[in-house]
């Protein structure tokens, strides 16, 4: 109960901090990257100095909070966006936006090296191979370990050789799905566990099962066929699905602009249907070839030179800032 309110006055102090800095000794220009609830507060105060307050990463206005345009709108000088559907949403509230892209496009290759990737895990030939990625926070992985594990379970009884591969990011994470191993123990699966590695696991998967996030993003990038999952509270959810503007959470059908991969949420998450999804792109090596080629477009259209494009739309604010 503390602890939030603690790390909340924590953080005040340091924003009101650096606010009087750099009031007290003005930059040619902010540039405030993601982590919207500290940038855009810190932003307008600059803003309103006459600093120029450039936004790195706009918020997800897009999916259920365009009603914070406004305030965005007298926050920042310059907004730059990720993804090529943002700029029209800011140039419709009268805020200057550059798309740049998305930087994990210039890092991502385009042709990811599967068996290189699975010689270097050391993964044994022959039978499919999964990737399950329950997410990176601590909730995450507790609202999805045990179904993880019980979709495994009933994938191993359909495929005896395949294989599962959960990259987990931090010890707490690894500690809780260790955990969720154990309250199944009985069921003796080949689950592997990484710490890290999100990036190889996937890659050299056949399949792909992703709480919904970045991690959607980054397996569309590494062309990976997905089923999309999450679980939160269920009051929760009922908030989230009220307050959405699209019917899709997951980046790549954002992206595409239509269901390209199954998004299978909440209480339709059973073992038994998210089984039945993975398996449906083994099944079909069209469907799955298809999806390939539409996340190859993706990653074409998201491959912008991020950095170059970012740079070249802060630099007329460093000049007018010398004049």
């Amino acid at each position: 109960m503390w602890m939030p309110l603690k790390n909340y006055r924590e953080l005040s102090g340091i924003r009101r901090d650096l606010r009087d800095r750099l009031i007290a000794d003005p930059p040619a220009a902010f540039i405030g990257v993601d982590a919207p609830d500290f940038s855009l507060w810190l932003e307008k105060r600059l803003k309103d100095k006459g600093i120029p307050a450039i936004h790195f990463v706009s918020p997800s206005i897009w999916a259920w909070r365009k009603g914070r345009l406004k305030g965005i709108a007298r926050s920042v000088s310059h907004m730059l966006c990720l993804f090529p559907f943002e700029p029209e949403l800011y140039k419709t509230a009268g805020v200057p936006v550059t798309y740049v892209g998305h930087p994990l496009a210039d890092v991502f290759p385009l042709e990811p090296d599967r068996a290189g990737t699975r010689e270097l895990l050391q993964i044994p030939a022959g039978g499919p191979v999964f990737a399950f990625l329950p997410g990176s926070r601590q909730s995450e992985v507790r609202n999805l370990a045990d179904t993880y594990i019980a979709t495994a379970a009933i994938l191993h009884e359909r495929h005896p050789k395949a294989r599962f591969l959960v990259p987990l990011a931090t010890r707490e994470t690894r500690l809780l799905f260790e955990d969720a191993l154990r309250r199944h123990a009985n069921l003796d699966l080949p689950i592997r566990i990484l710490f890290g590695h999100a990036v190889e696991a996937m890659i050299a998967a056949d399949v792909v099962l992703v709480a919904s996030g970045t991690a959607s993003l980054e397996a569309a990038l590494l062309k990976r066929p997905m089923v999309i999952t999450y679980k939160i509270g269920k009051w929760s959810f009922k908030l989230m699905r009220r307050m959405a503007y699209l019917p899709w959470v997951g980046l790549p059908n954002v992206l595409a602009g239509r269901e390209v991969v199954p998004e299978i949420l909440q209480d339709a998450a059973t073992p038994q249907t998210l089984a039945d999804a993975l398996d449906g792109w083994l099944a079909d090596p069209e469907r799955s070839a298809e999806v390939v080629r539409i996340f190859t477009d993706m990653h074409l259209l998201l491959r912008q030179n991020t950095a170059d494009k970012a740079a070249a739309a802060i630099l007329p604010y460093l000049r007018e800032s010398r004049r």
